[in-house]
């Protein structure tokens, strides 16, 4: 976030001499200065939102820099500066479980969620400004990498992560891809029971997953099993390919408790043709035998079957696994295959 900010007014601060008010930004119907006033205004408002665990609207304050006295333009940078601040000190003093209202798509956003939106909102509309502006302006790439493997996590990565970006927005063009009309980033979706909350993996979480990092979260034990790492990697593949479906990817298991991952579920893909989703999970071995993976089974298999088309939740579990056929028979599954090897079990709607 300060990088993001930093590079910001350090870009625009070359051009407080200009005339903000009277040159449209960009492609928005905003001017120059309009829109610097809204990256403030945005920056502020996260950091409202994560500081007052905000749940179900947003807070309901702004700021206004055109009041008796307006601001100039070296005033709205120095409030863009201040802004980011906070954000930034909110992102870091906000627990990792605590999730805020933002309402696309799932109506709420943990800080690093907050941090990538905020990261967005500064370099896109630093683009749209300069662009006003007729000066040239590129952010470091980690930082629009930052926003694409956290809240666009549909979109196929392209030549560069600043270009890739910038089509994703509607802001430019890429070979061999439709100019983009229409956009909203996306959130992890995330689900809860009893004692769980049952966490959508990001492509930044199941790249890091996949190489033998904790993901962001905290293990019990001495971390995840070989399987979550083995779908974690097919989830980094999906999303290379640009088909990674964030809903009917991967779910890493976290207690309630005490914010420590045990496991993780998820599905092979979106639903065939049919309506038929496939599930698999895993366990640390330290997290067995208490009834998580049946508890997160049933929240995961009653989600998919209230979905659009989806008929039938599928489980294929080896014939020599009998804790897990004991699972998938306690969350209400039923063996649908013979005695063939391995076992296919659906839960139907």
């Amino acid at each position: 976030m300060e990088e993001a900010v930093a590079d910001c007014v350090a870009t625009l601060g070359a051009f407080v001499d200009r005339d903000w008010e009277g040159v449209r930004a960009g492609r928005l119907e905003w001017s120059c200065r309009e829109t610097a006033v809204h990256i403030a205004n945005d920056l502020i408002a996260y950091a409202g939102r994560l500081a007052g665990r905000a749940r179900d609207a947003r807070i309901p304050f702004t700021i206004t820099l055109d009041g008796p006295a307006p601001a100039d333009n070296t005033g709205v940078l120095e409030t863009i500066g201040a802004t980011g601040a906070l954000l930034a000190a909110a992102v870091r003093t906000t627990p990792r479980a605590v999730r805020a209202f933002h309402p696309y798509p799932f109506r709420h956003a943990n800080r690093e969620g907050f941090a990538a939106m905020g990261v967005a909102e500064v370099l896109l509309h630093t683009h749209d400004i300069t662009e006003g502006l007729g000066v040239p302006y590129e952010p470091p790439a980690e930082l629009a990498s930052f926003v694409l493997t956290r809240i666009f996590p549909r979109v196929r990565p392209g030549p560069t992560p600043w270009r890739t970006l910038l089509w994703a927005t509607g802001r430019g063009d890429l070979p061999d891809r439709e100019p983009v009309t229409e956009w909203h980033w996306s959130n992890n979706p995330v689900l809860g029971t009893e004692r769980l909350t049952l966490e959508g993996v990001t492509p930044a979480a199941a790249a890091a997953l996949s190489v033998g990092a904790d993901g962001g979260f905290d293990w019990l034990g001495p971390g995840p099993a070989d399987g979550t790492r083995e779908g974690a990697g097919i989830a980094v593949k999906q999303y290379e390919d640009g088909v990674f479906h964030p809903e009917w990817a991967m779910y890493v298991l976290v207690r309630r408790e005490d914010d420590r991952a045990v496991g993780a579920m998820g599905f092979h893909g979106p639903p065939d043709g049919d309506g038929r989703v496939e599930v698999g999970y895993d366990l640390v071995e330290d997290a067995r035998g208490r009834g998580y993976a049946t508890e997160a089974l049933r929240a995961l298999a009653a989600w998919a079957l209230r979905q659009d088309g989806v008929r039938t939740v599928t489980a294929v579990v080896d014939r020599e696994n009998v804790p897990s056929q004991n699972v998938v028979t306690r969350a209400g599954f039923t063996r649908a295959s013979g005695d063939d090897a391995p076992y296919v079990y659906e839960l139907r709607g």
